[in-house]
Parts: structure tokens; C-alpha cells; sequence
């Protein structure tokens, strides 16, 4: 029997009292370097913080704000505020300090937890509805709204907040629990996509609560799981998959108190020994063109091996075992998700048989809409659609099947908050249309095209795919990262060089600048020639443009294309 067929409702309230009811003395959220609490010891911190919201005048419908680098005491704010009835409001931390304000003020927010590295993000704002700011590290109350007002008293850690929170809690334990139904809203989580536009999408308790009951049962989630935290918790990729289902399988997380780097991650990875990581594909990407390529081109017999399907498996599989050993050796699933993964990497840990699976989702279906477990994964597929949700490909082509992806079911937002047009206008029906271009196979496997708003009409109305010419371009060990789209009618793209790994091929450093500028221009040329090789006539490159500076990214680590395309040329005039 599923652990989820004991829930009667599928609400947040019902997760917390069934994991503090069965994993009582179980580890729950902690520090990679500290003790975890207990879900008996979350889930009473989660009580009296909802009494010291109540205290404060957060009501059943209101909302409050989380701004916060991953911690426990997240976890511990975000189940506090949905299990009293509030609707809870979390920001990336990435966010500028307008995008923060902006959504305080748009979302009539009433209070924020926010951590000590992030208040400034507040000063200079005016926030009328705002009554309440508590510091989520310790989860103390900061008197007044005036950011200028700060508290000098110390940080006091582990079991002294919860003494401190019962107090506040003694003065409400009388009060009526508020009866939360599956379709009450829980969440608004403002997006800042490749569009520019960011939305507030309103998810209910049963869209979150009933997708991690289907992602986690693709994959036979077990309260013996081990998970290292590794994205930001206001995306709905972590929060869902990396917290929600973790509390209700009574598994154990932790989080690193520095960004994931290697330097921090890896030996965080070797001390957990995490059974499943939720990760970008930015992030092994990384890894694999960093630590696993320049062994692989360190000689010339390796090298050779490379060009061998037999070969390269073996030196794939043999890689991969010490690549899942660096990991912690314990890995069962290693999630890639929010955005694409190059398809040389993925070959690489398909044919290494490295334990990953690939899924799809977005903000607006809670965020899993098809997954597979590892056994199960199709090279280049995102999995197939979990259990009660459908997807409709919309006006397929007739010779490949493409169209774009819609989506239905109980995984799919309630809309976009106070904003009835778009939300209209991003429905068909019952239908979500989500703008994305895909193929379902016939055993209903998921293969994802790129965006409808990406796509370049060649000259006589062919399909260009961008994001397919870009894989091919970051395939090549001297380009970071690429942007592909249409110029003046003609197809054109942008290269971030990786110059350290040029300077190894060509001796840059020895070089006159003329002749590096010279040595650069011969190399996107012979660059262009190269891929143009590849791809059909009509989807030809003209022209490769040097770009010096990183491209600036989503939290999910897509390049914002609104920035560096021309949005007429490319279908982003009405975003």
C-alpha cells in the first residue's frame, strides 16, 4: 500500500501531521556540519511559529513572504505559514532588490522571514501592508518595519528559539485550528523567466501535495532516503521534490551553509552520502566538462577510444563508477530538471549507466509534469506523464509530430494572481498551454523541442530549433555557453568563449592582442563551418558573434533571450 493512501486530505496540514505522527524521533532538516531536529522537534517548531503569526494578526488567506538562503528553519517558516491557513510568498535570493520589492508590494504581503545575509534587500522600500519582519536564522522578531531598526542581540542556535516560540504559542492553544481544503491556495511564487515578465503563480495545496505523491512514486521514495539540498528553496523544483516529499517519506535533508561549489559540495556529498540530488544541468555540466573531458583528451589513446561507440561505453562506464563514488557512493537517483541538458552529457551518463533521470516540468504544474526512474529513462526523453495528469500535443506536425505541449490535471496552477487576462490567455479550457515544443512517442515518452517563442521560421517556412544548434555549439571543449536566434532575417549566433581553455590550444598569452583578436575571429569562423556541417541548409549559421561576459540566467539557469534577441524577429513581441 502506498504511505500516501493514509492522507485524507491532500494538504500541507495532513503531510505535517502524518510525518510527525510516524517519524516522530526520525532526522528531519539539519546542516551538513550540525545536528538535524527531529520531525517531532519540526513539526513543534512549526506550531509555534504559526502561533506567533496568529499573534501577530496573519490570518487564514494572507500572505507572508520567505526570502531566505537554504536552511532548516525554511522548511520549518514555509509549513508554519501554509499549515495556519496563509498563503506563503517565497523569493529567490538571486532577485534584485526592485524584483524583491516589487513583489512585497504586488502580493499585499503582511510579513516576511527573511535571513540576516538578505535585509538589505528591504531597505529603501515602502511596504504599506508589511507589519512584521522576523529574522529566519533564529527566527526572532525584528521590531518595526524601519530597516534602520536593527536588534544587536546575537544569534542564539539550536533548541532556544523553540523555547522562545513556546511562548508565544501558550497565549493561542486554544484557538480553532482553520479547516484548510485541497483547493485552498497555499503558495504564490513570482517567476522571473526567459521572458522577462515575472508572474505570480498561485498554486493550491492539492497541486503541490498531489505532485509529490506522483514524482515520488515514479521513483519508490522511502523513508530511508538521504538528500542533500542543493537549489533554492523558492523554486518549485526544490521545494517540492527536495522538501515537500521528504517531510511526508520521513526522509532526512541537509544543507550547505556556502554556495555549492565543488570545493563545498563534493565533500558535503562524501559525509551525507545522499541517495537521490536534485540538480540542474548546469551544475554536472560542469563537472563533466571540467573534471571528466580533460581526462578523457589527456592522451592520445583515450582520445582515440573516443571515437568508438564500444569504447567510449566502457570508458563512459568506467568514468561513471567514479563519478557516483565522488557523489558519495550511495546515489539511486540523481534528478536533472529546469532546463535542458546537452546531449553530450546525458550520453555520457546513459552510457556510463549512472542512476539519473530526466524530468519536465514548470512553476505553473507544482513543478513535475513527467519523470522516469533511472531504470526506466529514454536517452533525450523527459520521462512519461505522472499518474492523472494528461498531456496534448497541439497541432502535431504531420511529418514529425511536434507541436506544443498542454498540459491538465490536478498538478496545474490555479492561475496568475491578479492577473485574470493572462491567465485566461495561457489556458485553452482545462488545457495549460505551456509554450513549449515537444513529441510524445508512442509508449508516451516526452521529448522536448525547445520553446514555440524560440523558434525561427527558415526560408520557406521550415522549423529552426535554437536550442538543438546550441547544444552542438556547447559540445565544443572552448565554448561555455551560446545563444542562437535571428538577426536581420538571418540566422545568427552568440558564443561565451571559454578563453583559459583557447589559451591552452593556440598559446594566447604569447600573442600580440591583434593577433589574438585575429587567432579568435579564424576560430568562431572555423567554429560556423563546423556546425554548419551538421545541420540542414536552411538551419546554417551566417554569422558567430563573440560575447565576453557570462549571459545573464534564471534561477534555473536558462539564458534570458529576451536581452540579447531581437523580440520582433523572434516571437517575443507580446511577452
Amino acid at each position: 500500500m502506498k504511505q500516501l493512501d493514509k492522507l485524507e486530505k491532500r494538504t500541507l496540514n495532513a503531510v505535517l501531521e502524518r510525518s510527525a505522527s510516524l517519524f516522530a524521533d526520525r532526522p528531519a532538516l539539519g546542516f551538513v556540519d550540525g545536528d538535524p531536529m527531529t520531525y517531532g522537534e519540526f513539526a513543534e517548531q512549526v506550531r509555534a511559529l504559526s502561533a506567533l503569526l496568529h499573534k501577530r494578526g496573519i490570518r487564514p488567506g494572507d500572505r507572508v513572504a520567505l526570502l531566505s538562503t537554504n536552511m532548516p528553519n525554511w522548511g520549518v517558516a514555509y509549513f508554519a505559514i501554509t499549515t495556519m491557513g496563509a498563503v506563503v510568498v517565497p523569493i529567490l535570493p538571486d532577485f534584485h532588490d526592485n524584483a524583491v520589492q516589487h513583489i512585497l508590494v504586488h502580493s499585499e504581503a503582511k510579513a516576511i522571514f527573511v535571513s540576516e545575509k538578505l535585509l538589505s534587500k528591504l531597505k529603501g522600500g515602502e511596504f504599506p501592508e508589511l507589519a512584521s519582519i522576523i529574522r529566519l536564522d533564529d527566527l526572532r522578531l525584528l521590531q518595526g518595519t524601519d530597516m534602520r531598526e536593527r536588534l544587536r542581540d546575537t544569534v542564539r542556535a539550536g533548541r532556544a528559539q523553540l523555547e522562545r516560540l513556546r511562548q508565544y504559542a501558550m497565549d493561542v492553544l486554544d484557538r480553532k485550528q482553520p479547516e484548510i481544503e485541497e483547493d485552498d491556495l497555499a503558495s504564490i511564487i513570482y517567476t522571473s523567466g526567459t521572458t522577462g515578465h515575472s508572474k505570480g503563480v498561485m498554486l493550491t495545496h492539492k497541486n503541490i501535495v498531489y505532485d509529490a505523491e506522483t514524482t515520488a512514486d515514479l521513483v519508490e521514495f522511502t523513508p530511508d532516503e538521504r538528500m542533500v539540498s542543493v537549489l533554492p528553496l523558492a523554486h518549485t523544483y526544490e521545494c517540492t521534490l527536495g522538501l515537500v516529499i521528504p517531510l511526508f517519506y520521513g526522509a532526512s535533508v541537509r544543507y550547505l551553509q556556502k554556495p555549492p561549489t565543488p570545493r563545498t559540495l563534493l565533500p558535503a556529498l562524501q559525509k551525507i552520502k545522499p541517495t537521490f540530488l536534485l540538480i540542474v544541468p548546469l551544475i554536472i555540466e560542469k563537472i563533466y566538462k571540467n573534471k571528466i573531458m580533460p581526462k578523457f583528451r589527456s592522451s592520445a589513446i583515450t582520445r582515440g577510444l573516443l571515437k568508438f561507440k564500444g569504447s567510449e561505453k566502457a570508458l563512459h562506464r568506467m568514468a561513471c563508477k567514479k563519478l557516483h563514488k565522488s557523489f558519495g557512493g550511495a546515489m539511486r537517483c540523481m534528478c536533472i530538471g529546469g532546463a535542458p541538458i546537452s546531449p553530450e552529457v546525458e550520453r555520457f551518463l546513459f552510457n556510463g549507466g549512472f542512476p539519473y533521470s530526466v524530468g519536465y516540468g514548470m512553476t505553473e504544474t507544482s513543478p513535475m509534469v513527467t519523470g522516469a526512474s533511472p531504470d526506466e529513462v529514454r536517452y533525450r526523453a523527459c520521462g512519461y506523464a505522472v499518474p492523472g495528469v494528461d498531456i496534448r500535443i497541439e497541432n502535431p506536425h504531420p511529418d514529425t509530430g511536434e507541436g506544443e505541449i498542454l498540459i491538465r490535471g490536478p498538478i496545474v496552477m490555479k492561475g496568475y494572481y491578479k492577473a485574470p487576462q493572462l491567465t485566461e490567455s495561457t489556458f485553452d479550457g482545462e488545457w495549460l498551454k505551456t509554450g513549449d515544443l515537444g513529441v510524445l512517442d508512442e509508449d508516451g515518452f516526452l521529448y522536448i523541442k525547445g520553446r514555440s517563442k524560440n523558434v525561427v521560421l527558415g526560408p520557406s517556412g521550415e522549423n529552426i530549433y535554437p536550442e538543438e544548434i546550441e547544444a552542438m555549439l556547447n559540445e565544443r571543449e572552448y565554448v561555455l555557453e551560446s545563444l542562437v536566434y535571428s538577426h536581420e532575417g538571418k540566422l545568427t549566433a552568440r558564443v561565451h568563449l571559454d578563453y583559459e581553455q583557447l589559451d591552452k590550444l593556440h598559446g594566447l598569452h604569447k600573442m600580440i592582442e591583434s593577433d589574438v583578436r585575429d587567432k579568435l575571429k579564424e576560430q568562431l569562423e572555423s567554429l560556423r563551418s563546423e556546425i554548419n556541417g551538421m545541420v540542414a541548409s536552411f538551419a546554417r549559421i551566417i554569422k558567430i558573434v563573440e560575447h565576453p561576459d557570462p549571459f545573464e540566467k534564471t534561477p534555473t539557469h536558462k539564458i534570458k533571450r529576451y536581452l540579447y534577441v531581437d523580440p520582433k524577429e523572434n516571437g517575443l513581441a507580446d511577452t
